[in-house]
């Protein structure tokens, strides 16, 4: 049987990265072989070198300038799995990799989402907007700043007393225990 291969995009800090890593190295039948981060000093190139993944750094400038390299550096993968990646996903990447890229949202989608919304944004975002519960989303990338189609969303009811680094611990809380899960059910074809 041949392996799933993925490719994990990154920006941060990457415990999802290292989440799904170790998800998967449970897992033979999927291989994880490379990460490409957005930044060269991301912890999450620690992360992933630690657990043995070689990694590459792809810049905003080149992910929208170096289209053969980018693609070189994911030929062979089934999936591009961002986890925490900032940079918008270029059009040729997507056409190469239709409902094959695999986003998570830290927020209820459609609300608290597009341009700007990205990790403490949303979780100040959500307090702002006295909202009674939260959550995440995972999606399917499209052209489309958070539009994808939804693969799954979980959510986590939120107090009055909840300041957003609350929201956030709650929401880290989702990711950790859903993102590997999610991506696993849509390898298999249990989410299509």
């Amino acid at each position: 049987m041949s392996k799933t291969r993925l490719a994990i995009f990154v920006t941060g800090g990457g415990t999802n990265c290292e989440n799904i890593i170790k998800y998967f190295q449970l897992r033979p039948w999927v291989e994880i072989p490379i990460v490409v981060s957005s930044r060269a000093d991301a912890f999450a190139i620690v992360r992933a070198e630690r657990l043995g993944v070689p990694t590459k750094v792809i810049t905003k400038k080149e992910l929208e300038e170096e289209r053969c390299m980018v693609l070189d550096t994911v030929k062979g993968c089934d999936y591009i799995i961002l986890a925490g990646f900032l940079p918008k996903v270029p059009q040729y990447l997507i056409a190469a990799f239709p409902n094959r890229i695999i986003n998570i949202h830290p927020a209820l989608l459609p609300k608290f989402g597009g341009k700007g919304m990205w990790g403490h944004h949303v979780h100040e975002a959500v307090k702002a907007a006295g909202e009674t519960q939260s959550g995440i989303t995972i999606h399917f990338v499209n052209e489309n700043l958070d539009e994808g189609e939804h693969i799954a969303q979980f959510a986590t009811p939120l107090s009055p007393d909840d300041t957003p680094d609350d929201i956030a611990e709650k929401v880290h809380k989702l990711e950790m225990a859903h993102f590997p899960q999610v991506i696993e059910a849509v390898i298999k074809g249990c989410i299509v």
